[in-house]
C-alpha cells in the first residue's frame, strides 16, 4: 500500500412618455382650446387621495418592485431547477460514462461544495491555467502534500472554474481512496480513476485532462521538514502514457498544501494496524479530536507550467527507459523549480 501512486449560476422614462403625451401641443392656425373646468379625479383608495401618495404608488410599481421581481423570478428558477435536478436523480435520467463520471453531479452539487472552500477558505491564486490545451488530451503533473489530498481536488476546481475553454480535470487516485466506503463513490461521480496506465490512456485518447501526482504517498505523507521537497517520481510511468497517447504533459506547482497539516510525527504501528500508509500526528490531531480534522487556512497558489510536446517522438519512443527517465526528470525540475520560485514571492503562509 505504501507504495502506490497516483498517476491518480415601467420605469421613470415610461412615466416621464406618459407626462409629455399628456401635455397638449398647440397647433399654427388652429384656435386654442378654451381651458375647461378640471378633470375630477379617478376613483380610488383614501390613501391614494393624500398628497404625494400618488408618486409613491408610482416609485412602488416601478424601480421598486423591478428588483424584487427580478429576485422572485430568479428564486422561482434556482427552485425549479433544483426540484428538475432531483427528479432526474430519482428516476435516474441522467448519464454517466463507463468510469463512473457523473458530470452533472460534480458541476452542480460537488464544485459547489468545494467552492468556497477554494474561493475563501484558502484564497487560491491560480496561474498559467491557459496552458491546458484548449481541447484534446493532456496530462498534469503535480507534486503532492498536505497529509489529506485536499491538494487534488483545489487542482480540479482550479481546472473546472478558471480554464478559458471551461475544462474538466479527471484524476487518478490510489487504489486506497476506492476501498473506502462513500468515499469510493464519490469519487467515481467526481470522475476519479484508478491510477493505471489502461485507464489513463483511455481518458487521454477520448481527449480528456487527466490529473497525476506521481509522489504518492511518498508526498502527501512526508514529514513537515521536508516540505516543498519533491520525492522520487515513481519510474516515470506517466510519461510512457503521455508518449502512447501523444498528449502533452503540464507541469503543475502547488503552494500551500504543505501547511494545512503540518506532520509532526507518524504512528506507524497504528498506521499497520489500520492498513493506512502513515497515521499522521500534528500540533491539532489527535489531540483535539475531530476538530483537529479542520486544515489550517493557508493562501495557496496553483501555477501549470509551459506544457512539454510529446506528439514528435516515434511510437516506440514509450519504451526507451533513458528517454523516460529524462522526461520525467525534466518535468520534476521544472515543478521543483517552480516551488522554490512561488516561495520566495509568497509573503505569507496565511496571507
Amino acid at each position: 500500500m505504501a507504495d502506490a501512486k497516483v498517476i491518480p449560476f415601467d420605469d421613470d422614462r415610461s412615466r416621464q412618455s406618459a407626462q409629455r403625451t399628456g401635455r397638449r401641443r398647440s397647433v399654427p392656425g388652429r384656435r386654442k382650446a378654451e381651458p375647461g373646468p378640471p378633470p375630477l379625479p379617478a376613483p380610488s383608495s383614501p390613501v391614494s387621495a393624500l398628497p404625494g401618495a400618488q408618486g409613491a404608488a408610482e416609485r412602488a410599481s416601478g424601480a421598486d418592485a423591478a428588483p424584487g421581481q427580478e429576485q422572485r423570478g430568479s428564486w422561482d428558477r434556482r427552485i425549479a431547477g433544483g426540484l428538475s435536478f432531483l427528479r432526474r436523480r430519482i428516476t435516474g435520467e441522467y448519464d454517466v460514462d463507463e468510469f463512473g463520471y457523473d458530470k452533472e453531479l460534480t458541476d452542480q452539487v460537488l464544485m459547489s461544495v468545494l467552492r468556497p472552500v477554494f474561493d475563501k477558505y484558502f484564497r487560491v491564486e491560480v496561474k498559467g491555467v491557459e496552458n491546458i490545451p484548449a481541447e484534446g488530451g493532456a496530462l498534469v503533473v503535480a507534486n503532492h502534500s498536505g497529509t489529506l489530498p485536499l491538494d487534488g481536488l483545489m487542482m480540479q476546481v482550479a481546472v473546472h472554474d478558471h480554464h478559458p475553454a471551461g475544462r474538466h480535470l479527471r484524476l487518478l487516485a490510489a487504489d486506497l481512496v476506492f476501498m473506502l466506503p462513500v468515499v469510493n463513490e464519490l469519487a467515481r461521480k467526481a470522475g476519479h480513476t484508478l491510477a493505471c496506465s489502461e485507464d489513463a490512456q483511455a481518458l487521454l485518447e477520448r481527449g480528456e485532462v487527466v490529473g497525476v501526482m506521481p509522489e504518492g504517498f511518498k508526498g502527501i505523507g512526508k514529514p513537515f521538514g521536508e516540505r516543498y521537497k519533491l520525492q522520487r517520481f515513481g519510474r516515470g510511468g506517466f510519461v510512457s502514457t503521455a508518449l502512447r497517447a501523444g498528449t502533452p504533459i503540464v507541469p503543475c506547482s502547488i503552494v500551500g498544501a504543505e501547511e494545512i497539516y503540518p506532520m509532526i510525527g507518524n504512528a506507524r504501528t497504528l498506521a499497520r494496524l489500520l492498513g493506512f500508509p502513515y497515521f499522521p500526528i500534528t500540533p491539532t490531531f489527535p489531540w483535539l479530536g475531530p476538530a483537529g480534522l479542520v486544515p489550517l487556512p493557508t493562501k495557496w497558489t496553483i501555477q501549470f507550467g509551459e506544457p512539454i510536446p510529446t506528439d514528435g517522438y516515434p511510437p516506440e519512443a514509450a519504451e526507451d527507459p533513458m528517454l523516460m527517465f529524462n522526461l520525467t526528470d525534466q518535468v520534476r525540475e521544472q515543478i521543483q523549480h517552480t516551488l522554490y520560485k512561488l516561495l520566495v514571492q509568497r509573503r505569507s503562509v496565511f496571507f
